[in-house]
């Protein structure tokens, strides 16, 4: 994987509620929503966990993903968690 490849992530609230996004950088990305900096959704809902973390080849399947990834309910995102690989058979 190169320096330009790009991941998605699923962040869980302390409540339980998961956020899915895509970047090229997750630790920044993710240090940004604890610090209440990155999406409207994660803040104060701290402290957040880092639960899944895909390789995507580029940023158009980064997006593709991250769509399907948010349509799905939340057992099957949980499955996701437990299962990584099968993110990418969501293409």
């Amino acid at each position: 994987m190169s320096s330009n490849d790009w991941f998605l992530y699923i962040i869980e609230t302390v409540s339980g509620q998961l956020y899915t996004g895509i970047t090229t950088d997750v630790d920044r990305r993710f240090k940004e929503h604890e610090s209440g900096k990155g999406a409207k959704f994660l803040r104060g809902k701290s402290p957040l966990t880092l639960r899944l973390k895909v390789a995507c080849e580029n940023r158009s399947i980064a997006t593709q993903l991250e769509l399907k990834v948010k349509k799905l309910p939340r057992p099957v995102k949980l499955d996701l968690i437990q299962s990584p690989e099968k993110v990418l058979e969501l293409l």
